[in-house]
């Protein structure tokens, strides 16, 4: 595995691994975990090159966010990377990624301002970056994002459409812990007690599932239904519970023709997200152009 720390080297050795096939790109902050793996595991499949990118992006971070504190690995996520036989890894560093007086920024308007982007103004705008500058910069012709950050693929998929990007978006499924809790990086922030505490994303996600199987397609019923699992839980700050549209980040009433159910919660002083699609909207069909949006969502 080549570890690339320049714009010019990386645009270079990418053009180089795109004369073998396929090229597919995993963008990740580090910290990497079983979660990462998947979808590095997934890019081996269909591509016949992979890149890595380790890079923590500043922009993304609000005042006050754990930008300084971010775990950061880089010799274990290098180890895990080699073993797991990927083609390169780039790890460029703040300055490389934004040089001095850099003032070009790209937003998603609407969608970036909703879930997540609602409570961390401007996050959504950084990740829209950083993604546009690294997909120029590797230039694959897939990119693998976990299905955790469902309004984050959501954002993204708008940014690949409405900039024309030649790039096949792939979200890819939630890896979890065996009790349930959502694989993440900031996982390891939690207390023994909090981790316990951080079950109930997965609990109350658990509950609106068994109300779907009974039947229930009614949001504002499904939504009563996650509220009740976080009402008077300690040290748990609910952030939001949303049944929404996957693509628009938008609030739908039924879920009869699909849904994505999320939640975001501060357990103790570290914020999770999860959620989970509708049977009837499986994780492929995100996948696929966006001629089936327009078709299903009419």
């Amino acid at each position: 595995m080549r570890i690339l720390t320049t714009v010019r080297e990386m645009q270079l050795a990418c053009r180089n691994l795109k004369r073998k096939g396929t090229l597919g790109m995993v963008p990740t902050m580090g910290a990497l975990h079983e979660g990462h793996l998947s979808l590095v595991r997934r890019a081996q499949g269909e591509c016949d090159a992979v890149v890595v990118s380790i890079f923590v992006n500043p922009t993304q971070f609000a005042a006050g966010e754990d930008y300084e504190t971010y775990p950061r690995t880089f010799d274990d996520d290098c180890a895990k990377l080699e073993a797991a036989g990927v083609d390169l890894l780039f790890a460029p560093g703040p300055d490389e990624m934004y040089s001095p007086g850099s003032t070009t920024f790209v937003e998603v308007p609407g969608i970036g301002d909703r879930l997540d982007g609602a409570s961390r103004p401007g996050h959504f705008c950084g990740v829209a970056t950083v993604v546009a500058k690294l997909f120029n910069i590797v230039s694959p012709q897939r990119a693998y994002f976990g299905q955790k950050d469902a309004a984050q693929i959501a954002v993204l998929r708008a940014m690949i459409r409405d900039l024309d990007f030649p790039i096949e978006l792939v979200a890819c499924p939630i890896v979890r812990e065996p009790d349930g809790l959502a694989m993440s990086s900031r996982n390891r922030y939690l207390s023994p007690q909090n981790r316990g505490r951080a079950l109930i994303l997965h609990q109350a996600l658990q509950t609106v599932c068994q109300l779907l199987e009974s039947g229930e397609t009614r949001s504002n019923v499904l939504q009563r239904a996650l509220l009740s699992v976080f009402a008077g839980q300690e040290d748990i700050r609910l952030d939001y519970a949303a049944i929404v549209d996957p693509y628009t980040l938008l609030p739908v009433a039924d879920t009869a023709r699909g849904a994505l159910i999320a939640v975001a919660a501060w357990v103790g002083s570290t914020r999770l997200i999860d959620n989970i699609l509708t049977e009837n909207l499986p994780i492929e069909n995100l996948n696929l152009q966006q001629g089936w949006m327009e078709e299903t969502h009419a």
